[in-house]
């Protein structure tokens, strides 16, 4: 097991960084990339060499490639790849502009896509592999407001995640979904969370709830990093890996209430539904 190389994107706080962090303990070789390599060496601590940091643009796609490329340079493989650097952007869906939504976009989708597209020539090489795309649970339910364009990139996530586990399959290459709910990490704080620039007072839901995450729910989400990462690890080894991996009570919770009130909508217009057959 810890003969496998790691490659993670968004290494240098929450999520990523513990991830790094285990499995450094653990023996695992581990490539990491942020946008700063200065803010990278300074969280992980005290450098191996079996850890290779990394300064990558996400919007570049070229960037991530020669990242990769080095990675295999460096370590003379790859096995999971770890779609993990992102951030949130609040606001009504009328008051964000096109840039706004249009760079959560760059970075929570075609991010990815840009990791997955210079990562599979690799892993379909050598028949074997794992990809774990991080969501969030945010990717199985839309019901927050001030937070949509953000669902529609984890959304997008979960999408082309089951697209791709289905298209790679046969070349040996699992893929999971990983599904958050609230950890403590720092995802809720100004860099890693993006304001609206004109807000619109009349959207009183949305200041609200913009409120709640940056004054009552930041600093006190009951996840664990340590332990998400740790479930992160463990799932690698399983020869049968989930598609989709949920994780914390609340996400818990939440995709089981998005469960049943679908259910429940089916049943209520399923003669609708069916209505339209030829």
């Amino acid at each position: 097991m810890s003969n496998k190389v790691w490659f993670i994107t968004g290494a240098s706080k929450g999520l990523g960084l513990a991830l790094v962090r285990q499995l450094l303990v653990r023996g695992y070789a581990v490539a990491a990339t942020s946008r700063s390599l200065g803010d990278l060496t300074k969280a992980v601590g005290k450098g191996t060499d079996m850890f290779l940091p990394l300064a990558v643009d996400l919007n570049n796609e070229n960037s991530v490639k020669n990242a990769l490329a080095e990675t295999v340079k460096y370590f003379g493989r790859v096995d999971v790849v770890v779609n993990n650097a992102g951030y949130g952007q609040v606001g009504a869906l009328e008051e964000l502009s096109d840039a706004e939504a249009r760079g959560n976009f760059d970075v929570n989708v075609f991010g990815v896509l840009h990791v997955i597209r210079h990562a599979m020539p690799y892993l379909r090489e050598q028949k074997s592999g794992h990809i774990l795309n991080i969501s969030s649970i945010g990717g199985i339910t839309g019901n927050f407001p001030g937070w949509g364009v953000y669902c529609a990139t984890k959304f997008a996530v979960e999408g082309l995640s089951e697209s791709l586990a289905a298209e790679v399959k046969r070349f040996g290459v699992n893929v999971t979904v990983v599904e958050p709910g609230y950890f403590r990490t720092e995802f809720l704080t100004a860099g890693s969370m993006g304001l609206p620039q004109n807000e619109l007072a009349v959207y009183e839901d949305v200041r609200a709830s913009q409120a709640l995450h940056s004054q009552q729910v930041n600093h006190n989400q009951p996840g664990d990093p340590e332990k998400a990462a740790a479930a992160m690890i463990d799932i690698t080894g399983e020869t049968n890996p989930p598609l989709h991996l949920v994780l914390g009570e609340d996400a818990y919770a939440l995709a089981h209430a998005k469960i049943d009130a679908l259910e429940a909508e089916l049943e209520l217009w399923k003669a609708v539904t069916m209505s339209t057959n030829l």
